[in-house]
């Protein structure tokens, strides 16, 4: 790389903030990542206890290849550094009848599954599949790899293609409206609807645009990181020193420093540091909020509601269960009475839809002999002042009377080990204002278009990434902010 003489401060050492990193070393920056926290991925980070391993935060895995773009980027091969397997079947769904569905990898084989588990057709399912395949190419060059705050953007050949059929992306119905339209099976269309959970919305509300997102897990596939989902951490944080990144971890940034509308440099606890570029990686609200008091606020942008929330247990299980696999959904009776709870009643649903994540599948060490590292996830509000200690020990029981009457067995005296997240604890952890994982909610058909964008319209040399800004959450969305912003920088 050549070296440009220039210098660039990374706030934040999330996924999207080591990724920012990686690519303003690539550009000649000298870059260094100030990070509160001891150690680095945000919310995809891991803890251990009594010989349980757990990764924190996401669990689902797609587009591998914009992790192995920045090791290409840095002149490495990939496979030397990092590696995932193929997921088929993906995820297994549990419904309080019996029926238990696979969630298959390809058109074909999903279709098949889900034909013969519910009264729809295979050539209705393959019908829909098809139909998200040309929204998801559709929309995603205007969505997932340019700038929405950039007007010559929006004149490209493919983006003029994706504007002059807006009329076929979904955007005036909603993610359930579409979903009923389809298919007749309750359970498919509820299958289909917790899509919408990605980003932190309801289907109810949160336009049928989002339905793209079953279209890169079941037919682009989803991928198990060898070693776990922390591997993906591990290992861009590798990169990253071995190009010249400096990583300053528990270290707090207080202040953004600005001098007539242009950057200077962050404020530490320890000192003053000028810098010629900074990239926020801090959720947008808390980045205003907290590092910039004295700088016009987007208001507009700031009060957009904010996603769900969740209650996470992460439970060390004395028990192999044969029949679940590394994704498992234990779905609720009322889907649409669980959304309306969360986020209209702004509290937990008595009969919640339960995800339980388990990596000891795939990683034998991640748990004692025959047991089980269990993610156990249910979602939440975000954080309005609940009483969070109350909802929790009510999370607890109900979660395990739930999967105890589905598995027909007592998981009560298996659990030997117990740690819990919930929206506080996201939120003093990962700096996610009011604990809501996702940033701002997608519940409303322009959310896309309200995301905040990627560089401060007022202050020059100051930019944002991750998953509170555009283009959202997620590990591919946050490696694309990542790239989105850092291709602006000089630009």
């Amino acid at each position: 790389m050549k070296e440009n003489n220039k210098s660039c401060a990374i706030i934040g050492a999330g996924i999207s903030g080591i990724a920012a990193a990686i690519r303003m070393r690539n550009k000649g920056y000298s870059v260094t990542v100030f990070e509160a926290n001891s150690f680095p991925g945000g919310k995809l980070s891991t803890e251990s206890n009594k010989g349980y391993r757990f990764d924190m935060g996401p669990s689902v895995f797609t587009l591998p290849q914009y992790v192995d773009e920045l090791f290409i980027l840095s002149g490495k091969n990939p496979r030397d550094h990092f590696n995932y397997i193929p997921l088929d079947p993906v995820y297994r769904y549990f419904f309080e009848d019996g029926t238990v569905i696979d969630g298959y990898h390809g058109k074909e084989k999903y279709a098949e599954e889900m034909s013969a588990k519910t009264i729809d057709k295979k050539v209705d399912v393959i019908r829909y599949l098809n139909k998200t395949e040309e929204m998801y190419n559709l929309t995603a060059e205007i969505f997932l790899h340019n700038s929405l705050h950039k007007f010559k953007n929006f004149f490209t050949k493919r983006v003029v293609k994706g504007l002059l059929n807006f009329g076929k992306i979904g955007a005036f119905d909603t993610m359930n409206g579409a979903n009923q339209k389809a298919f007749k099976d309750k359970k498919l269309v509820q299958i289909l609807n917790r899509y919408s959970t990605y980003n932190g919305s309801s289907p109810y509300l949160a336009p049928a645009t989002l339905n793209v997102i079953s279209h890169v897990e079941i037919e682009k596939g989803a991928f198990y990181p060898v070693g776990g989902m922390f591997s993906i951490t591990s290992s861009l944080v590798e990169l990253a020193k071995e190009i010249g990144v400096v990583f300053n971890f528990s270290t707090s940034v207080r202040e953004i420093l600005v001098e007539n509308k242009k950057l200077k440099g962050i404020r530490t606890d320890k000192a003053n540091l000028n810098f010629d570029v900074v990239i926020s990686n801090m959720d947008v609200y808390n980045s205003y909020l907290k590092l910039l008091p004295m700088a016009k606020k987007p208001i507009n942008t700031l009060r957009q509601p904010k996603s769900s929330s969740g209650i996470i247990f992460y439970w060390g299980i004395k028990h192999d269960f044969k029949q679940l696999g590394l994704h498992n959904i234990f779905f609720s009776e009322n889907y649409e009475e669980e959304f309306d709870t969360i986020f209209s009643k702004n509290t937990i649903y008595a009969d919640p839809t339960i995800y339980v994540n388990i990596t000891s599948k795939h990683t034998a060490t991640d748990a004692p002999e025959g047991c089980e590292n269990w993610f156990a996830f249910i979602n939440t509000p975000n954080n309005t002042g609940q009483d969070w200690d109350l909802l929790v020990n009510k999370a607890r029981e109900r979660m395990i009377e739930k999967v105890n009457r589905i598995l027909k067995t007592d998981i009560r005296p298996m659990i030997e080990c117990e740690m819990v997240f919930d929206p506080r604890v996201i939120e003093s952890r990962t700096s996610s204002a009011f604990g809501a994982i996702y940033g701002n909610a997608s519940n409303n058909k322009f959310s896309a278009f309200l995301r905040h964008a990627n560089f401060s319209k007022e202050i020059k040399g100051l930019y944002f990434c991750g998953g509170s800004v555009h283009p959202g959450p997620s590990i591919p969305l946050c490696l694309l902010s990542a790239k989105i912003t850092t291709a602006l920088v000089g630009s």
